[in-house]
């Protein structure tokens, strides 16, 4: 079954506490209290754990059996759209400057503790930490429930709470760490002194020690997404030696009667269709579903809502998060089918800004990687099979000087099977398509960059080169509509642009040292991992997001009008304010107990 959709609402009052929980083939009660001799048997702690891993979309619903998704869903998305793709410069907000004007602030790092969405992220992914340590808590009371289940349970807890608070961390840095020795009552009052890292290592090393290798329930996480996970802890932490067993762990961890239980998709879009979801590139992936029953959008990624094509596309709303004009840049290659790792913005592709839908436009005719065509929508190219993207008409702001001339892609439906994927329960529609938290390809740009800190350059190429080898696959290009008028009637054998894209030649990254070997390990990222919520956070952990953002804000700042005056400062905006409300609410004897980050006093 897939863990964490189907949402009823019940009344922890065993725990002192209000949450939500999931229903698939639960046997849960739709509505009430539940006593806390209900909760400590084996169905009560399963119902909460279910509820553990619900939190996981980020749907906060402040305690009301009525609305299953109160507030902004957008806020609070677990893909990061906000704090990791638009700050890390990967895309513009979108839609016009009227509209959720708190997100180009952030855009442009000039937050302060006030802006609502760090206040709903911050208590967003408490309720999860919050949900994990009820089940651990209930846990240590049932005494009908067997030590194997018992275990099982705990692991799978203590790594959901080591994703919430990673998040956290790397989020606002300065956290307090809550876990289920700690009344409800006295939460408020836990100080954000703490370096919580060890702890979140401690989970996730407790959830790799413990959990099968395999689950026989579809979204429920076993030992090799916890062993990725703690590698990428110790990624964050710049414990290279310690990470890189653990990568070699999940790398080489065994063949199934399918093979290898993870490796690249052939095809890269796979990542991206719910009709081909939770496959072998699938490490960690937040479960959505359409139609669920409920007549809300709530388990099909109302997180990311707002991120449609606007005007007259068959989406309806609302023309946010439209990818960067430096993002396109990235995908331009050389002669010899390589990238511009350090002046791709002196290669610009061609785009179609201030050109009407209705005047002709000829798309770029220079050599492309693949990958753009499946991460930016842009003029002239098939849009999945929704017909050729049109331009200015699905673009929201007038003349696309706003945020540009693009649209984003990777979390768009396909025509062909919306019936079955898309949820049109909202003003905005949501989508089955499952969230990567964590795929295979992540895990090996991970490892390389591991390698290459250890110096070990001719592994790191190998894995570098495996990821541009799956792009480089003639199924990875995309293709002309057989016929234009009918793009469901298929694909012709004309690449939609030209695409020219290889491997590195033996010895490159050696040849290049350690700083320009991390250089082009950054930038794969950066290509393959584009508009998936990563960017800002490994700009930070690297080191250069001063370097890079201000030189972002200096290029896209002469086509774009949104960011303009956007500005990074290291030791201020390496981490996002603590939320002014929550150092308002947080108090132990008359006063505040969280401390607020550098540069927000």
């Amino acid at each position: 079954m897939k863990v964490a959709h189907y949402i009823t609402i019940m009344a922890v009052t065993a725990a002192g506490l209000t949450g939500n929980s999931c229903q698939n083939s639960l046997e849960i009660p739709a509505q009430g209290a539940l006593s806390g001799e209900t909760l400590v048997t084996q169905s009560g702690v399963s119902a909460l754990l279910t509820g553990a891993y619900a939190a996981l979309d980020g749907q906060y619903n402040n305690g009301s059996a009525l609305n299953l998704a109160s507030g902004n869903a957008w806020e609070a998305s677990p893909s990061n759209w906000v704090y990791g793709s638009i700050a890390g410069g990967e895309a513009h907000k979108g839609s016009d400057g009227s509209d959720q004007p708190a997100v180009d602030a952030i855009a442009k790092f000039t937050s302060d503790a006030s802006n609502g969405y760090f206040n709903s992220k911050w208590r967003t992914v408490y309720e999860g930490v919050n949900r994990a340590n009820t089940v651990l808590r209930v846990l240590g009371q049932a005494t009908s429930i067997s030590d194997a289940d018992k275990t099982s349970f705990a692991a799978q807890a203590r790594f959901l709470r080591g994703h919430y608070y990673f998040e956290l961390k790397r989020m606002f840095n300065r956290v307090p760490w809550i876990d289920e020795t700690i009344e409800t009552s006295t939460a408020s009052a836990q100080a954000n002194t703490e370096d919580i890292w060890p702890k979140i290592e401690a989970d996730f090393k407790y959830a790799a020690d413990n959990l099968p290798a395999t689950q026989s329930e579809v979204g429920r996480v076993n030992k090799w997404a916890a062993t990725a996970y703690l590698a990428k802890t110790y990624l964050y932490e710049h414990k290279y030696a310690e990470a890189k067993p653990l990568f070699d762990q999940v790398i080489s961890q065994g063949v199934t009667s399918n093979g290898l239980k993870y490796a690249l998709v052939t095809k890269y879009h796979d990542n991206f269709d719910a009709a081909t979801e939770n496959n072998a590139e699938s490490v960690f992936q937040i479960q959505m579903v359409a139609n669920d029953g409920t007549g809300t959008i709530a388990s099909a990624n109302q997180g990311d809502m707002l991120n449609f094509p606007y005007g007259n596309s068959p989406f309806r709303c609302c023309g946010f998060f439209q990818p960067s004009q430096d993002l396109a840049n990235s995908y331009r290659t050389d002669a010899t089918g390589l990238p511009y790792l350090t002046d791709y913005n002196s290669h610009p592709v061609k785009n179609d800004q201030g050109v009407a839908s209705t005047q002709p436009f000829t798309p770029d005719a220079g050599t492309l990687d693949p990958r753009i065509d499946w991460t930016i929508g842009r003029r002239g190219i098939p849009y999945l099979d929704w017909g050729n993207h049109p331009g200015a008409d699905w673009i929201r702001s007038p003349g696309q000087t706003y945020a540009g001339p693009y649209s984003p892609k990777k979390n768009i439906y396909m025509q062909a099977t919306q019936d079955q994927y898309a949820d049109n329960h909202s003003w905005a529609p949501g989508t089955a398509i499952n969230l990567n938290l964590i795929r295979y390809a992540d895990v090996l740009l991970m490892a390389a960059e591991t390698e290459a800190n250890l110096g070990n350059f001719e592994q790191a190429q190998t894995y570098v080169n495996q990821v541009r080898a799956r792009a480089a696959n003639p199924v990875n290009f995309v293709y002309r509509y057989t016929n234009e008028a009918t793009p469901l009637s298929g694909y012709s054998t004309t690449p939609a642009a030209n695409y020219k894209i290889a491997v590195y030649p033996a010895g490159t990254l050696a040849g290049l040292g350690k700083t320009g070997a991390l250089n082009a390990i950054y930038f794969e990222r950066k290509l393959e991992l584009a508009t998936e919520g990563h960017r800002f956070f490994d700009l930070v952990r690297w080191g250069v997001a001063e370097t890079e953002l201000n030189k972002y804000f200096s290029y896209e700042s002469t086509i774009t009008t949104d960011i303009r005056g956007g500005r990074f400062v290291t030791g201020k905006n390496d981490y996002y304010p603590i939320p002014q409300r929550q150092i308002d609410l947080s108090t132990s004897g008359g006063k505040s107990t969280l401390t607020q980050n550098p540069g927000y006093n």
